[in-house]
This record gives C-alpha cells, structure tokens and sequence, in this order.
C-alpha cells in the first residue's frame, strides 16, 4: 500500500529532471553517470588510502576520512535517482520515497557544512599554535567534535522533515527538478508558506553562516599568521595547506547560497538545478581529486600503496 503524505491526495511525486530536451537526454545520462563513478571511485578510493597508511592516522585526515564518507553518501542519495530521469518517460518516486531522499540528502549535506568549518579550525591549530596541536586535537577531541558534526545534520534534518509534513500536496505532484528538495516540494505545495519559508532561510542560514563564520575568522588568523612567517618556504607551505580546503569550501557554500539564501520568487528553477549540480554532484566529485593531487602525503601514500600491489 502506498503512503500518502496526511492531509494529501499525493502518493507519489514526478521528477521533471534537468532537462526536457530529448536530444539531451543520452549525453547528459552517460555524462553525469561518469561523474558519479568518477566520485564513488575518488571517495572510496581516499576512504581506503587513509585507512591503509598509519601515518595518515592524524586528526587532518580523519575529518577527511569523513568528508571523503559523506560525500559518496549524499552523491548515493541524489544521482542514481536523477540518471533515472534520463532513461525513462517518467521518473516516479513515491511520497515516502521522497521524504526519505530528503531527509538523507539533508542529514549529509549539513553534516558537509559543519565538517568544512572543522577542517578549517584544525588547519587553524596545525599553522598558528603547532605546539598545542596534538593536545587540542586529539582523539577525546576529535571525537566529540564528529559527533556533533553528525548531530547537527540529524537535527537539521528533522526540523525541515518536521516542516514538510505540515504541507499539502494536492493535485499538482510534478517535482521542477531532479531531486526531492525543499524549495521545488515548496511549489508543488497548496499549503501557505507563511511558516516554511522563514524556517528554511533561518536553518540554512545558520547552517550556512555559522560554518563560513567559523571558516572566515580561522583563515584569517591563519593569514595573518602566514604574513609574519620570515621565509619564502615557510609561507608557500603555509598556504599549500590551505589552498586545497579553501577550494572546496567556496564551490561548496557558494552554490548553496545562491540555491537556498535567496526568495524562492527570485530564482527560477533552472538557475536552481544548475547550483543543485555544484554541491550534489560536481563538489563530491572534486573533493578527492582537490584533496589528492595537492597533497603531498596522500600521493606518497598512494605510491607506497601501488608499490605494494606491484610487489604482491
């Protein structure tokens, strides 16, 4: 028996996809199919160099380690679903499919902010106070920390899942988009926004703000840290450390603002998907290759590792 959101005539919701375009429909399913081999491919591989080499067992890499987890989980959530759209005349996911998209999508993308800030704190420690690192960061430290990171993405989570099942969803129940997210249910809604929306500018903007806070104030003591460094050397590997992490966070928050932090009046939905793109597919993708081939201890790492096979 199928689930009907309460109060609603819906049992099941159309995903519209990218595009309408016939012609495009193949292109973009091999394209975007490739992108998410290349990301599982990239993440597992980072989850396993990191597990594998005992001298990336330190509180950097833990977080990536996590960071690499994350993002194959929430590009899990979101692509197989959307090269669906691609292949098929219909691309149906029931109401309680949707919501359990949402939900998941929510709980990883919001674990995502707050691991970002927590990586930009540990570069923080590492450069401007080396000789506190191992007691600021260690293991009774770091742990704690992904706890929360985790309980905040739950909890975010289920305060937009709590607000979704106060809508109804009458007899309009094609989705302007290629996934089950907050704004497009919005639209296909015929309950009053009144209470939604501000919810949803207030949490993303927390959830949002506090980590680009907490990123802007650790970059810039880090910065200032940087310019008081006497050697050329000395800066250049101040800011390779950095240069990698910062990458990252600018698509990331970048295209979630630009998603979420404007009145859904304001953005049509095909500038929407396109910024949809960057964190959900594009960002999981390009973490381990940003992280990989800028880092230094990650390609001996993974030389060390190949040689190994070589000589098995």
């Amino acid at each position: 028996m199928r689930t009907v959101a309460e109060n609603s005539s819906v049992a099941e919701f159309i995903l519209e996809g990218l595009t309408n375009q016939q012609e495009l429909q193949i292109p973009l399913f091999f394209l975007f199919l490739g992108f998410y081999m290349v990301t599982v491919v990239g993440n597992l591989s980072l989850i396993t160099l990191i597990g594998l080499n005992s001298h990336l067992h330190t509180p950097m890499y833990f977080f990536l380690y996590n960071l690499s987890f994350i993002d194959f989980c929430y590009s899990t959530v979101i692509t197989p679903k959307m090269l669906m759209s691609f292949v098929s005349t219909k691309n149906i996911i029931s109401y309680a499919g949707c919501m359990t998209q949402l939900f998941f999508f929510l709980f990883f993308v919001v674990s995502e902010s707050f691991i970002l800030s927590v990586m930009a704190y540990d570069h923080y420690v590492t450069i401007c106070n080396p000789l506190v690192y191992t007691a600021t960061m260690s293991p009774q430290v770091c742990l704690p920390i992904l706890l929360g990171v985790y309980v905040m993405g739950f909890a975010r989570a289920m305060a937009h899942r709590a607000c979704m099942g106060r809508l109804t969803f009458c007899a309009n129940n094609l989705v302007d988009h290629f996934m089950c997210d907050i704004l497009p249910l919005h639209e296909c809604s015929c309950t009053s926004m009144y209470v939604n929306e501000p919810v949803v500018f207030v949490v993303v903007g927390i959830d949002i703000g506090v980590p680009t806070a907490t990123i802007f104030i650790s970059y810039a003591l880090i910065l200032s840290s940087i310019l008081h460094i006497s050697s050329t050397e000395g800066r250049s590997k101040g800011f390779s450390t950095c240069s990698s992490h910062i990458i990252v966070v600018s698509l990331f928050f970048g295209s979630g603002a630009f998603m979420y932090l404007k009145p859904s009046s304001l953005l049509p939905m095909n500038p929407a998907k396109v910024s949809s793109l960057f964190y959900t597919i594009v960002v999981p993708m390009l973490n381990p290759l940003i992280y990989s081939l800028r880092n230094k201890d990650v390609k001996i790492a993974l030389k060390k590792t190949l040689s190994k096979k070589s000589f098995c």
